[in-house]
């Protein structure tokens, strides 16, 4: 019962920021009260709990995450982001658009957000894509599973670290070395599915 509960959790978690476009942080807030009340915790303990897990996670964390969001906004802001990707495509070649964008997105997702990097490349992805004449959607989905494969394996994105934190890796140096080695076969399985299914479809700049 309390996997069932569990799983209706993560369930609203996903539907509550996705298609109702909750805040994450007031979904995970209403997804505990929901699970504690499944789980028959009792009501006072739930706020007790709560701020136990949120504190032990700052406690851990969050210098480390404050730290990143940092770096990330730096880089945004002064173009280092879009520079970086610039001398990638330069060693790459225009050659292999699809290719140089997926690179492109597994570097630059390291220090920068996901969700900004794909903003910030963006222009420069439809620019390669004119330039060259490939398809808009494969360059898109090239780019957004490059920044991926990083964002979700390496810090100091919040997901990598609160996984380090959990299995109690003081060092992250490993987990870093370890996360960009295995996110290459990722990026690798995403721009493949750029090629084989981006073609197929047309976006709006391309009508």
């Amino acid at each position: 019962m309390l996997v069932v509960a569990l799983l209706i959790s993560i369930i609203f978690i996903v539907f509550a920021t996705s298609k109702l476009k909750l805040h994450p942080f007031l979904a995970l807030i209403i997804a505990c009260y929901a699970l504690a009340f499944m789980a028959k915790v009792p009501a006072l303990k739930v706020a007790e709990f709560i701020n136990k897990g949120f504190g032990g996670t700052l406690t851990s964390i969050g210098i480390v995450i404050v730290s990143g969001c940092i770096i990330g906004t730096i880089l945004e802001k002064s173009g280092a982001a879009l520079k970086m990707a610039e001398v990638v495509l330069k060693l790459v070649g225009e050659k292999r658009p699809t290719v140089a964008m997926s690179i492109i997105g597994y570097i630059v997702s390291i220090p920068v957000f996901c969700d900004s990097g794909f903003v910030i490349l963006s222009s420069l992805n439809r620019t390669l894509a004119k330039k060259t004449k490939t398809s808009m959607v494969a360059m898109a989905i090239a780019l957004s599973t490059g920044l991926y494969a990083t964002h979700t394996l390496v810090p100091p994105t919040p997901g990598p670290i609160a996984a380090a934190a959990n299995l109690k890796l003081d060092n992250l140096l490993p987990v870093i070395l370890i996360g960009l080695i295995v996110a290459i076969p990722g990026a690798i399985a995403g721009n493949i599915f750029a090629n084989k299914v981006g073609p197929k479809y047309k976006s709006k700049f391309e009508e």
